[in-house]
Order: structure tokens, then sequence, then C-alpha cells
């Protein structure tokens, strides 16, 4: 890179050559030269491959949800209402392609659809875990494969979850601090009271700050803007102190003096969605989309994910210290629980072939102690036969022999009826 020639002279310079210095043309750069043009390349880039965003919505049905939505991003995202007639909790997902002013966002919005609505709410809120907790073991097991493809892979994780309060104006209800209390640390929490316009200011500020007592009495951590970076720090300092923002959503348009305004008409007057001193909606959007987007997806991955991540390591048995608390690397845990589970697999085989063999010499007992059963039932039954054969035989012997005398008396009577028909035939003949 060119530098400007500096000169060393020691004379005065007179009025003459301060008058010519004055006098020079100085010509303004038309591009950047070095590594300045950098920030410019990774902006382009940006630009081109376009950018993601991913929104859980939770709270009860009819409490304003998909308006709000509409009203964020200043579109109809065609979202059909919700029943309340629901036996347990779906989520629904639905991705929209956005573009404004050549910049284009994949938007993936999570609605909760009958949330609050079951008679036993007890277990509304395992959805919601189940789904954190797939979107980020979808993103671990794409980290595991040998040839990852981040580059097209849609990151799907959770980065905000705006969880709507009913306007209820007194304090959270169990539901409210059972679901937070379980989802604080897999997702950026961001609580806004939904439908503001219900409830007075005065009473919104109460509200307010029951609700903060509330989260910290129960140890429910949610979103601080962060004030590490100073050219957003005071905004986002200030804003941590407005939380939970009191919102309020219309796609409708009313005419307020000369000009049109997204507002709500009521007999009273106009509520403006856009007027801060009606509702934080203005807040709201401004903190989610132009501040600190990019901070919520930087948490998501850094603090949520990771604490996702080792988990699921330390589950598996990776750990970055030894037993000896000296650093080991991830080649020496591998081949350590490669081993062990090659000597449990071992273990598991001998035991298996040990207990097969003993199923097979119990099956072998029971088979010789059946077979020898079979073999004395049918050598009993086989005595049985023969007694019965024996039996039959002399039956027989007895009938033929009993055939025999009943022939014997039947020739004796047959002999003695002729004698008596030849002596009656004898005494007829004498009479005569």
């Amino acid at each position: 890179m060119a530098e400007k020639p500096v000169c060393m002279s020691t004379q005065t310079p007179s009025d003459e050559d301060i008058q010519r210095e004055d006098n020079i043309r100085c010509l303004s750069m038309l591009g950047h030269f070095g590594f300045e043009c950098l920030p410019h390349q990774l902006v382009n880039r940006s630009v081109q491959q376009g950018f993601s965003f991913n929104i859980l919505c939770v709270g009860e049905t009819g409490l304003g949800k998909s308006t709000l939505m509409d009203t964020l991003f200043n579109t109809n995202l065609k979202e059909k209402k919700s029943s309340h007639f629901h036996s347990n909790v779906e989520l629904k997902i639905q991705t929209y392609e956005l573009k404004e002013n050549n910049v284009q966002l994949k938007l993936t919005v999570v609605n909760t659809v009958g949330y609050g609505d079951q008679m036993n709410k007890e277990a509304s809120y395992q959805p919601i875990i189940g789904y954190l907790d797939a979107q980020f073991e979808a993103y671990f097991q794409e980290e595991l494969k040998i040839k990852r493809s981040f580059v097209d892979y849609h990151d799907s994780r959770i980065h905000v979850c705006l969880y709507f309060i009913s306007p209820t104006g007194h304090s959270l209800k169990a539901l409210d601090l059972l679901t937070l209390k379980n989802i604080d640390n897999k997702v950026n929490i961001i609580p806004l009271i939904a439908k503001a316009d219900t409830i007075s200011k005065n009473d919104i500020q109460t509200f307010k700050y029951k609700i903060m007592n509330e989260l910290i009495s129960n140890g429910i951590q949610i979103y601080q803007f962060p004030t590490d970076d100073k050219t957003t720090a005071q905004v986002n300092s200030a804003m941590n102190e407005h939380l939970p923002f009191a919102v309020v959503g219309c796609m409708e348009e009313v005419k307020v003096g000369k000009r049109m305004v997204r507002g709500r008409q009521y007999p009273w007057g106009v509520l403006q969605v856009e007027n801060e001193n009606h509702c934080d909606f203005i807040k709201l959007r401004d903190m989610l989309l132009c501040t600190n987007t990019e901070n919520l997806k930087e948490q998501t991955h850094t603090q949520h994910y990771e604490r996702y991540r080792r988990f699921k390591l330390q589950k598996i048995g990776f750990t970055d210290v030894g037993p000896d608390n000296q650093p080991v690397s991830f080649q020496e845990i591998y081949e350590t629980k490669r081993q062990e589970f090659y000597d449990q697999c071992q273990r598991e085989e001998e035991e298996l072939k040990h207990k097969f063999m003993q199923r097979v010499q119990e099956k072998e007992i029971t088979f010789k102690d059946a077979e020898k059963e079979l073999q004395d039932k049918f050598e009993h039954l086989k005595r049985i036969q023969q007694e019965e054969m024996i039996k039959l035989e002399e039956e027989r012997r007895q009938l033929e022999e009993e055939i025999i005398i009943f022939y014997k008396m039947k020739a004796g009577c047959e002999i003695l009826q002729s004698q008596c028909l030849a002596n009656v035939k004898k005494d007829k003949d004498r009479k005569k």
C-alpha cells in the first residue's frame, strides 16, 4: 500500500509556500485498498447467500402469535387460525422466503398449537423440549459426519423463543413458570405481554414488575440484550429495563390525521402499533431484527448448542482431561473408548455364549426328561395293551368253548326232538 512521502526539511515555510500548498487539489479515493475491503467482501458474500432466522412462538391459543409475526415482517404469512380443541400440544412448522431491499431471509416460524388447552397441562412443554433437542441432535449428527455439508445445510436450531404471556395483569400462570423453567437452558427467551391494549398503562408497568420478580425468584434465565458492544451497549441496556415487552399486533391500517398508520380502531380512539407511547412493538422489532439478530444466532450456537454438545459427548464418555487432570487428545479418548467397546463386546459375546450353552444344556436335559417320560408312558401303555390282549384272548377262548357247548346242547336237543317226534308218530300208529 502506497504511503505519503514525509518531508524532513528544517526550514521554516514561507507565506508563499503555505499559499501554494493551500492551492493543491485533493483527489478523493474511489475504491478501497488493502485489507480494509474485507468487511465489504463479507457483506457481499452474506447478501448473496442470504440469511436465515428461526423463531419459536409459545403461548396459549388466541393471544395473537400469528398476527404479531405478520406485523413484525410486514407481510401476510397466511397462517390459519388454530382451534381450542386439541387433545395434545402440536408444533406447526412453516418456512417462508422473504425479501427486503435485495436482502433474502429464510424465516422459519414454529408455532405451538393447542398449548394450554388441555385439562391436564403438566406435559404441555414436553413437545417443545423434544423439538428443541431434535434440532440440536440433527446439527450434532451433521457435525459428526466425515463429509459435512454445512453450506447447503438448513440450520433449523431455534434462535429465539417469543413467549406470549396472557394479559391477566396479576402474575404468571403455573404453566408459564413450568415451561420457562424447562426451556431456558435450551433457547433464548424473550417474554412478551400479548394483547397489551387490554391493560391500562399503569397496570402494564405493575404487571411487568411482577413478571420479572417471579422469573428471578424461580431462577428462570431470559435473554438479556448484550451490552459488551460499545455501539449498542447503551440502547440494549435501556431495552433490558423494558422487559417483558408489551406488544400489540395488527396489519390493518387506520387513518390518523392525514396519514395512514397500522393500528386498531376503538370507540375511545386509535391504538397505533408503531407508536412507542402505545406499546413496545417498535422496541421488540428493533431489538429482534435490527440490532441483535446475529447475537441471538451466535448465543444459540455458543451457549445453548454447546451445552447440548458437551452433554452428549460427556454422556458418550469424551472429556478434555484424563484421570490425572492432564489434557488428552480426541484420538486418545477415541482409541480408549474403542478398546473399551471392543472389550465390552467380547465380554458380552462370552456371556451370550455361556448363556447359550447353559440354555442348550437345560434344553437337552428337558428333552431327555421328556423323552424318558414319553418312553415310560409308552412302556406303560404297551403293558396295558398286552394285558388287554391277554384278557381278550382269554375271553375269546371262553367264548369259543361256550359256542362249542352251545352247539353240543343244540345237537342234543335236536336228537331229543327227533326222538320225541318219532315216539309221537308211533303212538299215533298204534292207536289206529
